[in-house]
């Protein structure tokens, strides 16, 4: 019973993960235009990610120090991708792709 019941939501975790990603590399590709939106997207592509890796570790029975690893990483990249995005919005006052010259110093 509850073999059964671990497989059924180990099953459920991938598909959920998958259209975690598969729905924010859509939004990555459709909305280019704000790096705000983009940002956000690549976080929810990383939450599918962590949703996708923690399945199969599970799956396996493997320890579960990669997925520290792994969230640091993305706190780390989010935290760069948002002082970008404060830098760049004090520069130019907004976050739209069209604005930026990068000749300028």
């Amino acid at each position: 019973m509850m073999n059964d019941f671990m497989n059924i939501f180990v099953s459920l975790d991938t598909f959920v993960g998958l259209i975690l990603v598969v729905s924010a590399l859509w939004i990555f590709i459709s909305s280019r235009f704000h790096l705000l939106a983009v940002l956000m997207s690549l976080e929810g592509m990383m939450l599918g990610q962590f949703l996708l890796l923690a399945t199969f570790l599970l799956r396996l029975g493997a320890e579960y120090y990669f997925l520290l690893f792994f969230l640091v990483v993305v706190v780390c990249e989010a935290a760069l991708g948002l002082s970008i995005l404060v830098s760049i919005v004090r520069t130019h006052g907004n976050d739209y792709f069209t604005s930026f010259n990068t000749l300028q110093c």
